[in-house]
């Protein structure tokens, strides 16, 4: 090992990496008191923290269903039902202002019954049968971590003797009225590395666990095996999906007698199969069949004759430089493409006929900064359901059928006076001199209150315009103006875009951060001392990198639920999953680029950092409390102005319910009001 491991490896703060210890977690009181005790006390903080909640729990937000047979089910909470209501009406019910629900589940009063912390962690519902049967996923504090029980919706009960599955990070699904496939802890050597299901088995219903019959068995290293089956009448599919890293896969079709036919796909793309179609969208240049398709493209085939090795390929979409394919979206007949063109949205619907896949505009999609397909019913019609919406305007969920006109459904509530406000994009300049958009939302003025900026740059996510009453009330209505990077690591201009800034070339992302600040106070838009950035989780990252490398740009830093320790991210819950991203620290070579960016170990005594305030959760096991905990001892240690919130449930997203949120948001905003405008 080198003399660079060596170091990296002398870490005097391990013990706060014991998630319940009783030492860390007296740390974590003293710290938590502390920060409370200077940022809860005023008035600001409470207006703040009501404001949120009546954003969370208002009445008028749009209820968003997803359809299952003749129902739309949704998923509800506010402040009489903190934990939420699980719930359906019929679609002549919800066109109107009140529809009449049908409550299936109530999870607080399950949670005062059991004497458990539940969080509702969503619901499979089988097709056959009436859509009378589901498996219910529950958390405790909402880590990702969940039981399974069987639950029957006629009868608005769990199943006795049904299906259940103790708490682990599991993976089910149906076959049919009495099979599923289960991936979950089987005991010894069934997780991967990352904690994921190794090993996914058919269970039968009325049979122990211990009988189940094994699938597939992936290899520790991997990062999750997973089995499904296709219900849809006369193309009646079961897959097993092997997860090699976070962007590789090998696809696999199960046949009847249980053996497996490899789907000869490159293992970096997206695979969809849906009645006679596989879609396939790359995310490196592929040569097959004596053509060449490029990075970001959507083709075509049929599946059976690809399965029989046909090359016989439609593109459905290919990538320029302003414009990438965002997602898919099947009806039972039509393709809906959603593309992003410089991170704006645009629709367009396809129909596959006679070979041929002409293309037409979506009805209802209007000129909006962001519409996106919320549900669609690809079993049965050709249905769907759109919201509209962008930083100043609140969301519009609108209905229609392809080829028919669309109909507005709901109209969300505007949660802030957005008078005077206008929203403008703009491009940095990064050190390479790529191109780097953002988007302003302000007054235009100048001085009139501090700015937030805000990225993510990772994991070929893209941050588009959307509305948030949270921002509104508790940044924009206040004089404040936001801001949204998208950097290279996201998915704004497709796979490249992402790719081009992964593993050694993840210095990309920090310096389109620091290129976006800069341009910010070049442009006039605010100052340095005005200027409050704020991310989560890899964007949580990004703020501790902000911190230790560009910490000479901003005014204050807000770091929620993030990784630092990139030493040890592997080795710490669910982080093994993610070193096709990041890179491998176990290797020389990759820990030598890994090491400039591990904010833990760049933290400097003789450096000026403005002041920072990380916030994370003891429920998380995604991404591990201890990188925060381990930040803020080793700043505290260094003599540098550091707070530190933990929230005792809420898993990845630290929060459990929208009083937790609320005040999770309220410390935030307050914390970044306080040390830029005073």
């Amino acid at each position: 090992m080198s003399q660079a491991h060596d170091a990296a490896d002398e870490d005097p703060y391990r013990w706060l990496e014991e998630v319940t210890g009783p030492a860390a977690l007296d740390w974590v009181r003293d710290r938590n008191a502390e920060t409370a005790g200077e940022l809860t006390d005023g008035i600001r903080f409470r207006d703040l923290r009501t404001e949120i909640r009546e954003v969370l729990d208002a009445d008028d937000r749009i209820p968003f269903v997803r359809r299952r047979g003749s129902y739309l089910y949704n998923f509800w909470q506010d402040a009489d039902h903190p934990r939420g209501l699980w719930r359906r009406t019929t679609l002549a019910e919800y066109r109107r202002a009140r529809p009449d629900w049908e409550i299936l589940l109530d999870v607080d009063a399950l949670a005062g019954q059991e004497g458990e912390s539940w969080v509702w962690q969503g619901a499979a519902v089988l097709r056959s049968g009436g859509y009378r049967l589901a498996l219910v996923e529950l958390s405790r504090g909402g880590a990702d971590a969940s039981v399974v029980r069987e639950f029957d919706i006629q009868q608005r009960r769990f199943v006795e003797e049904g299906f259940q599955l103790p708490e682990a990070k599991t993976d089910v699904g149906w076959i049919d009225a009495d099979r599923i496939y289960a991936g979950t802890d089987f005991g010894p050597g069934s997780l991967t590395s990352s904690g994921y299901p190794r090993v996914v088995k058919q269970w039968r219903r009325g049979t122990p666990l211990s009988e189940a019959t094994v699938v597939y068995e992936g290899k520790p290293e991997d990062v999750a095996v997973h089995a499904f089956h296709d219900p849809t009448e006369g193309f009646e599919r079961d897959f097993v999906v092997r997860s090699t890293d976070f962007y590789h896969s090998e696809w696999w079709l199960r046949t009847g007698s249980g053996d497996l036919v490899r789907i000869a796909a490159p293992e970096d793309a997206s695979v969809d199969v849906h009645r006679e179609w596989l879609l396939l969208r790359t995310r490196s240049p592929w040569t097959v069949g004596g053509a060449s398709y490029p990075a970001g493209a959507l083709l075509a085939a049929r599946f059976d004759a690809f399965l029989a090795g046909h090359r016989e390929l439609t593109v459905l979409f290919e990538p320029d430089a302003h414009t990438s394919l965002s997602y898919h979206a099947w009806t039972r007949q039509h393709l809906i493409l959603n593309m992003l063109r410089d991170v704006r949205s645009q629709l367009a619907v396809l129909t596959p006929a006679g070979g041929e896949w002409p293309r037409a505009a979506l009805a209802g999609a209007g000129e909006f900064a962001q519409t996106d397909i919320v549900d669609t019913d690809p079993d049965d019609s050709d249905e769907y359901m759109l919201v509209s919406g962008g930083f100043i305007q609140p969301a519009t969920l609108r209905h229609g059928y392809i080829g028919g006109e669309a109909e507005t459904l709901k109209q969300a509530p505007a949660f802030f006076d957005a008078t005077g406000l206008a929203v403008q994009q703009f491009f940095a300049t990064s050190a390479d001199g790529t191109r780097v958009p953002y988007f302003v939302v302000g007054s235009g003025h100048p001085g009139s209150g501090p700015t937030l900026l805000t990225g993510y740059g990772g994991f070929e996510v893209s941050l588009t315009p959307s509305y948030s009453g949270i921002i509104g009330r508790g940044w924009l209505a206040r004089g404040g103006t936001y801001v949204v990077a998208n950097l290279r690591g996201g998915g704004e201009y497709g796979p490249e875009w992402h790719q081009s800034a992964t593993k050694e070339h993840r210095h990309r992302v920090y310096e389109d951060f620091a290129a976006v600040a800069t341009d910010l106070v070049s442009r006039g838009i605010t100052t340095r001392d005005r200027l409050g950035i704020e991310g989560g989780s890899n964007g949580g990252l990004l703020m501790g990198v902000m911190l230790t490398r560009y910490p000479q740009l901003f005014g204050a830093i807000v770091s929620q639920v993030p990784l630092l320790d990139m030493r040890r991210y592997h080795e710490l819950l669910a982080g093994a999953s993610w070193m096709a991203e990041y890179g491998d620290p176990r290797e020389e070579a990759e820990w030598d680029y890994l090491r400039p960016f591990s904010p833990y170990h760049n933290v400097s005594a003789g450096q000026h950092y403005p002041p920072v305030l990380f916030i994370t959760s003891t429920r998380d096991d995604r991404v591990h409390p201890g990188h925060a905990r381990k930040m803020v001892a080793r700043l505290r240690e260094r003599g540098h102005d550091v707070s530190y919130y933990e929230n005792v449930e809420g898993g990845h997203g630290a929060a459990a319910d929208n009083a937790q949120l609320a005040f999770k948001w309220a410390l935030a905003l307050e914390f970044l009001w306080q040390k830029l405008a005073g």
